[in-house]
């Protein structure tokens, strides 16, 4: 028997530490995992992932979003959809989550402990329970998944109502009127186009000059334009200077003079790491200014050799999805047991109205990297699927190599971006190219069929490799048929 209590206590229970504890569990360790929740899920379940895309799918069935183009914008009335309906379908799905996840962990063995952990020693962790009991366990190795919290400055004057972080917003009593959101980063910009689809008065406040930098231009122009087009009021490089809560709404002044009033405020600019509670000290580890963790991007493993950390706690990209990959490769490695590592190429996702979905590098990355590339373009309604669902947007936008043909990058952004995008993360990690594309057939009428005429469009535009060119024979070459002599009758 070992001399740890546990071979691996996982501070956290949301992607990240869920996939720890399973693959752990999975290899039939001993593996506790700790969250100060009473209800076992983290940020992703009850706050963050998985509430934000169900009410992004309850507003858009609600609102008739998707039938407008057809049936008009009154197709369903707004004034009947009230804050209530949008949380109904929220319980369910939070609800269903939690008990997959529980069960999971009883199928594997996974023990789990509610309450608040701090380290109190390298192998040592102590554990606040609500009921105000203290336990101290130790374990060979440590898994940090804690996430973060939301971010709030000292000028905003949050009242859980009318001024309302990304977490609070999620608890509103009734819809507003008008509303004005502060950063336009992923969470910001998914609040304010969803709440637009529902005809609320949106204005959106990012103090940069641009937003979303890591997606490329091309598409965030694109996204521009239909969001305006939608009814969201975007002000880029407008910095707050005050805001007042006047009881019944919201007073803002920017830098530029100009006064922005509101129902509610949600101020969404960005998040923390959640680790002020660990006492980190304890065990020699420091985090930067956004009390994010510092890790080896291929093991996961911290300063500290014997403890880990994986998904938002140490920053970019900050994905569900890539959260879920870390902590299987952290508990692997934590174990020591060999895997598969993680691949290059990863989709991003924005599931804001209209979604945007990227895989691989964008035209920007393309052009300082010195890289000689074409570009092919479809637009959905270019697709006979894409009118059978009344798209009048959406683009899908692929960048080749010109050297090796290879695909560089897909950006998408429209109806279903999110699920199309790993057709292009499986051709990048396969190292695909544009033949690819011509070559196959795609299910028709589909927006998937989206990726052959984008493809068509460089394709035709791009040099003709030599294999593909019909070679002349050289005159010398050329051999005169011998005749034979007839025979003799």
């Amino acid at each position: 028997m070992s001399k740890y209590d546990y071979d691996l206590i996982i501070i956290g229970s949301g992607p990240s530490g869920r996939s720890a504890a399973i693959q752990a569990g999975k290899l039939k360790r001993r593996v506790l995992v700790i969250d100060r929740k009473d209800r076992l899920g983290g940020v992703s379940v009850h706050t963050g992932t998985i509430p934000s895309k169900t009410l992004r799918e309850t507003v858009l069935n609600l609102s008739g979003w998707r039938e407008r183009s057809f049936y008009g914008r009154s197709y369903r009335v707004k004034d009947q959809i009230r804050a209530e309906d949008l949380k109904a379908r929220l319980h369910m799905t939070l609800d269903h989550e939690v008990d997959v996840l529980e069960h999971q962990f009883n199928r594997n063995h996974v023990e789990t402990l509610n309450g608040l952990a701090k380290f109190v020693g390298p192998h040592e962790v102590e554990v606040a329970t609500d009921a105000g009991e203290k336990t101290r366990l130790t374990a060979a190795k440590f898994l940090i998944a804690t996430g973060t919290k939301t971010y709030r400055p000292d000028y905003v004057p949050f009242n859980g109502k009318t001024v309302v972080d990304g977490d609070e917003f999620l608890e509103m009593a009734e819809i507003p009127r008008s509303l004005v959101v502060i950063g336009a980063g992923v969470i910001g910009v998914e609040y304010a186009t969803m709440f637009s689809a529902l005809d609320v008065r949106v204005t959106l406040i990012e103090p940069r000059d641009t937003f979303l930098d890591f997606i490329d231009s091309r598409l965030i122009h694109d996204f521009t334009h239909q969001i305006r087009e939608n009814g969201v009021d975007l002000r880029l490089g407008s910095a707050v200077e005050k805001i007042e809560d006047a009881g019944g709404h919201v007073e803002l002044t920017l830098d530029n003079g100009r006064h922005v009033r509101a129902e509610m405020l949600l101020f969404a600019a960005g998040r923390m790491g959640a680790t002020s509670a660990l006492n980190l000290d304890a065990v020699g580890l420091k985090t930067d200014h956004r009390n994010r963790i510092e890790v080896d991007r291929k093991t996961y493993q911290t300063a500290v050799s014997h403890i880990y950390a994986t998904g938002d706690v140490i920053g970019h990209p900050s994905l569900a999805s890539t959260s879920l990959q870390q902590g299987r490769v952290a508990a692997c490695h934590a174990l020591e047991t060999p895997t598969l590592p993680e691949s290059p190429w990863y989709p991003y996702g924005i599931y804001s109205v209209p979604e945007i979905s990227t895989c691989g590098m964008s035209e920007e990355e393309l052009q300082e990297r010195g890289i000689p590339y074409e570009v092919g373009v479809a637009r959905f309604r270019e697709t006979s699927r894409g009118h059978i669902m009344g798209l009048e947007h959406g683009m899908l936008k692929m960048l080749f190599s010109l050297k090796t043909r290879r695909v560089l990058g897909v950006q998408i952004v429209g109806e279903g971006a999110t699920e199309l995008i790993h057709i292009a993360q499986a051709v990048l990690n396969l190292k695909g190219t544009v033949d690819y594309f011509v070559q196959n057939t795609f299910n028709y009428p589909t927006l998937a069929e989206a990726y052959k005429i984008a493809g068509l469009d460089a394709f035709n535009r791009m040099p003709i490799p030599e294999e593909f060119k019909v070679r002349k024979k050289s005159p010398e070459l050329v051999k005169e048929p011998v005749k034979k002599e007839a025979k003799k009758a």
